[in-house]
């Protein structure tokens, strides 16, 4: 079975700016178009990626990236199963978290998969009590 990697919306801005980091996705990235790896972004994480380039750059450019993203081997999930639901409710409950990354880890949990992401501040305290998988950009 090969690697699933869930794209915290980090890993795709340290992509996109060049930040340390952007390496490792590039890599993985590219793993995907041969099919080695797995590569999903929750449509809630992707948004968060979109405001980002919209209010620092301009919406044309965020237009452009969505568009430039969904051209790449990363499947979109623009459900929220309800095991998805439920995982992000109780890490958002439990941790005190935002949306985004509820929804981004719920997604690794749930899939079984690493969330992709360079977030140490709000996930190196979580890494140490769940049995979520991480991938570490840097």
């Amino acid at each position: 079975m090969n690697m699933h990697y869930i794209l915290d919306a980090c890993a795709i801005i340290a992509l996109l700016k060049n930040e340390a980091g952007a390496d490792e996705v590039s890599v993985k990235i590219n793993e995907a178009f041969k099919g080695r790896v797995k590569i999903s972004i929750n449509k809630l994480n992707l948004l968060e990626i979109y405001y980002d380039v919209y209010r620092s750059v301009d919406k044309a450019t965020a237009d452009k990236i969505v568009f430039e993203l969904k051209a790449r081997p990363i499947t979109i999930v623009s459900e929220i199963t309800d095991a998805v639901f439920a995982e992000a409710g109780r890490l958002k409950a439990t941790y005190k978290i935002s949306l985004a990354d509820s929804i981004a880890l719920a997604e690794a949990s749930v899939a079984g998969g690493s969330l992709m992401t360079a977030d140490h501040h709000e996930f190196d305290f979580i890494e140490k009590r769940e049995s979520i998988k991480f991938h570490w950009i840097r």
